[in-house]
C-alpha cells in the first residue's frame, strides 16, 4: 500500500486552511492582490483551484462598494442558471433581506425565445428588465454561463432600459464568451466584474456573489 502523508486538518477549519495555502502560493508567485478585491479573487481561486483569477478578474473602479451597498439594501439578484441561484448562500441572503431569481426554466421564457429566435438567457434578461423597472430595489446580474444574457444586458443598459448595481461577468465556454465580456467592459456608468478571457461558469458566478455577500 502507498504511504502518503496527509495534513490533520479539522472539517471546521477546512476552508481556512484552504484559503491560507491560496495565499501563501500567491506569495510565492509575487502577486499582490487590493484589499477590497481579495476576498473575491481568493474565494474565486477556491472554487476552481485556478490561479489564474488572480490576472483574469477586472473589477470596475467601484464594483465592490456599489456591490456589498445593493446587497445592504436587500437587491435582487438575477442568475442566468439555476445552478448559480443554488450556489448563492441562502442564509446570507435572507439576513441581508436580498432575493436570487433564475428564468430560466419558465415557460413563457421558452415561448417567447422561440417567437422572437433568440435565447432563453437573452429572453430572461428582458424579463428581469421589467420585474426591476416595478421594484425600488437595487439588482445584481450574476451571468455564468450565457455569453447572449451579457450582450442583452448591454443592449438594454445601452437603451436607458436597465440601471444594474453590479454585473458578474463569468460565462465560461468559446463561442462569443470573449466578445460578450468585451461588451460589459466597455460600459462606462455600470460597476461590473468580468472574468476576462474563457474562464468562468456558474460555480464562478456564484462564488463571486458569496465573496461580496460574506464580506458584509
Amino acid at each position: 500500500m502507498k504511504q502518503i502523508q496527509l495534513e490533520q486538518v479539522l472539517p471546521s477549519q477546512i476552508e481556512k486552511r484552504s484559503f491560507e495555502l491560496i495565499r501563501q502560493e500567491l506569495e510565492e508567485m509575487g502577486k499582490s492582490l487590493k484589499e477590497d478585491q481579495a476576498p473575491v479573487i481568493l474565494r474565486a481561486i477556491h472554487t476552481t483551484a485556478d490561479f489564474d483569477y488572480a490576472d483574469n478578474l477586472v473589477f470596475s473602479d467601484h464594483a465592490i462598494e456599489r456591490g456589498r451597498e445593493a446587497l445592504k439594501q436587500g437587491a435582487l439578484i438575477i442568475t442566468d442558471t439555476n445552478m448559480a441561484r443554488a450556489g448563492i448562500n441562502k442564509k446570507k441572503l435572507e439576513e441581508l433581506g436580498c432575493q436570487v431569481l433564475c428564468f430560466m426554466a419558465d415557460q413563457d421564457i421558452a415561448e417567447q425565445a422561440k417567437a422572437q429566435g433568440t435565447t432563453r438567457a437573452a429572453a430572461s434578461m428582458e424579463k428581469a428588465a421589467a420585474l426591476i423597472r416595478h421594484q425600488d430595489r437595487p439588482c445584481i446580474f450574476a451571468i455564468g454561463n450565457a455569453p447572449t444574457a451579457l450582450i442583452r444586458l448591454y443592449e438594454l443598459i445601452q437603451e436607458k432600459t436597465l440601471l444594474p448595481s453590479l454585473i458578474i461577468a463569468a460565462p465560461v465556454g468559446f463561442v462569443n464568451v470573449i466578445q460578450s465580456k468585451e461588451l460589459i467592459l466597455d460600459l462606462k456608468n455600470t460597476e461590473y466584474i468580468v472574468a476576462q478571457g474563457r474562464k468562468g461558469g456558474s460555480n464562478v458566478a456564484a462564488s463571486l456573489c458569496n465573496a461580496l455577500l460574506y464580506s458584509i
